[in-house]
């Protein structure tokens, strides 16, 4: 199978023919061969069929990281269908945008009984006419109008919702009719991704750049069949499901969790004899870092960790050498558009660049780095990264504004701040849209905004980051008060809770009467600029 004719369909049931008894996907209590993922997936696929999807359809997965999603996903692209994850950690009205703009026709979910996070209620919350609808096989939404059911996949079924084992299936030779004719060029899964703009953006995901990523990865990686990759992020990330299609496609082990727990996650490291962490994160790192019986498990088989040490504090590399020693420790940068990394590092890189630098460009992969006026920048110097290759993005789902300001003549503009060296291995810098990034999560500022801005007693608002030690940064919201309101703190905080996951949620409400402008536009740099001074009055009180 070359990486010019292959799909994801078709790069799984390879593997599979060849791994059949190996572990797929392993998650606590959850475990799966390759027989067994195959099997769920066509499962999926001849439900979804035998119930209207069509090819090009989307498809919505509402859930954690499990066996089950892996099943739905796969299953989605066996049936010719697109798969669309939705953000598990949304709250309603961020899953009701997700579920219109992405014309979701089904979406499978997991009704959690008893869980602290239930899918179903979660979803029913987002459209409160679900459970009164009148046919669950056909839906007439309000909210989501090409929205026609919403199958649970684990757990009883809710009202206006169907339970997945009570569908009837197609026969398997509509599914295998259906994955064949699925071209490598065409959309294999839509990611939403937060920007700088208010609302989250469908990125637009080929079959072929998925796969040529996923390969690339296992290429610059040496993964085998013998490897198996522990990774705690959620499988609704492209940090998530990028190493997903890099293991499968060597017929290894993928490690995870339905929500990253420190304890249990070291554990299952060591029990489970995981040879790849892929960590990423600070906030996962110290955590795992702080557990006190760290040293009772042993991770000596760890070979590779994907840490991004150049990002991280002194003291974290300092303790990863000591606590992983057998652990090559190497650096990444991508995004959702270049389908997770697109420079990274090989095991036998140098360790002045492995430590201090993120990567050089996977083969195929182009990166420049040029100043305001478009030139390219000399080596060292700060400017917009750009990129290039097999394992872009084809855009936006339905903007093609976004997507001609971020794809153009080839290039991807990423809207970050970085730098190449002499060897071409790339740094980052910062961000140049108005974005945070809380525990590795993306979260636009204008979408905050907007929320706060909706209460009643809001004049204005602007939000900026401020340094958490666990989270790297955290939403901060500054307020004006229209003439003659009232508003506390705590009043801010409560109107946002129903309306945007925890992660987006201001940490702390700063109220002011006169902004701090730079011409036409409110002075966010003078804002941070205050936060510090501010927050310590704050806490004096």
């Amino acid at each position: 199978m070359s990486q010019d004719d292959c799909t994801c369909a078709a790069l799984l049931l390879d593997s599979a023919r060849a791994h059949a008894g190996t572990d797929a996907i392993v998650l606590p209590g959850d475990r799966v061969t390759y027989a067994e993922l195959v099997g769920g997936a066509r499962r999926w696929a001849r439900r979804l069929i035998d119930l209207g999807v069509a090819p090009g359809d989307h498809v919505g997965l509402f859930m954690p990281n499990s066996s089950d999603f892996m099943c739905v996903l796969f299953g989605a692209m066996l049936a010719g269908a697109v798969p669309v994850p939705i953000n598990s950690r949304y709250r309603g009205p961020e899953i009701a945008d997700i579920v219109s703009d992405a014309d979701l026709l089904v979406v499978v979910t997991n009704n959690l009984v008893g869980q602290p996070v239930n899918p179903a209620e979660r979803l029913a919350e987002a459209l409160p006419d679900l459970p009164s609808a009148a046919d669950p096989r056909r839906l007439a939404l309000a909210a989501a109008p090409s929205l026609r059911s919403v199958l649970v996949a684990a757990g009883p079924a809710v009202a206006g919702m169907i339970a997945s084992d009570t569908l009837s299936e197609s026969a398997d030779s509509a599914v295998d009719a259906r994955w064949r004719a699925v071209r490598p060029d065409q959309t294999g899964l839509i990611l939403y991704t937060s920007g700088s703009t208010s609302r989250p953006k469908g990125c637009l995901l080929s079959h072929a750049a998925m796969v040529t990523q996923g390969r690339l990865m296992a290429e610059r990686y040496r993964m085998t069949a013998a490897d198996r990759i522990w990774s705690p992020v959620p499988m609704f990330h492209i940090g998530g499901i990028s190493p997903v299609i890099a293991i499968l496609s060597v017929g290894g082990s993928f490690l995870s969790m339905a929500r990253f727990e420190a304890g249990p996650g070291l554990a299952m490291m060591a029990e489970e004899k995981a040879t790849i962490s892929y960590v990423l994160f600070q906030t996962l790192i110290t955590d795992l870092l702080h557990l006190p019986d760290f040293a009772d498990h042993d991770l000596s088989r760890i070979r590779l960790m994907v840490s991004n040490l150049a990002m991280q504090p002194a003291w974290i590399a300092a303790q990863l050498a000591e606590r992983f020693p057998n652990a090559v420790q190497i650096g990444t940068f991508g995004l959702t558009e270049t389908n997770g990394a697109a420079c990274t590092h090989a095991p036998d890189d140098p360790p002045a660049d492995r430590l201090h630098r993120l990567g050089r460009p996977l083969p195929g992969v182009s990166v420049r780095v040029v100043g305001g006026d478009g030139r390219d920048l000399a080596a060292g110097d700060i400017g917009e990264v750009l990129l290039r290759g097999p394992t872009l993005c084809s855009g936006y789902y339905k903007a093609a504004d976004k997507t001609a300001a971020t794809l153009r003549d080839g290039w991807l503009y990423t809207g970050d701040r970085g730098s190449l060296d002499a060897a071409g291995s790339v740094m980052f810098h910062g961000r140049l849209k108005d974005v945070l990034k809380v525990g590795g999560e993306n979260v636009g500022a204008l979408e905050v905004e907007s929320v706060v801005g909706a209460h009643p007693a809001v004049k204005g608002c602007a939000v900026v980051g401020m340094p958490d030690p666990r989270l790297v940064e955290v939403p901060v919201a500054f307020v004006e008060l229209r003439p003659g309101s009232h508003a506390s703190e705590a009043e801010i905080k409560a109107f946002c809770s129903g309306k945007l996951a925890s992660f987006k949620q201001p940490r702390r409400v700063f109220f002011l009467q006169e902004w701090p402008m730079s011409a036409t536009k409110i002075d966010k740099p003078e804002l941070v600029r205050r936060l510090a001074s501010l927050i310590q009055e704050s806490n004096a009180v």
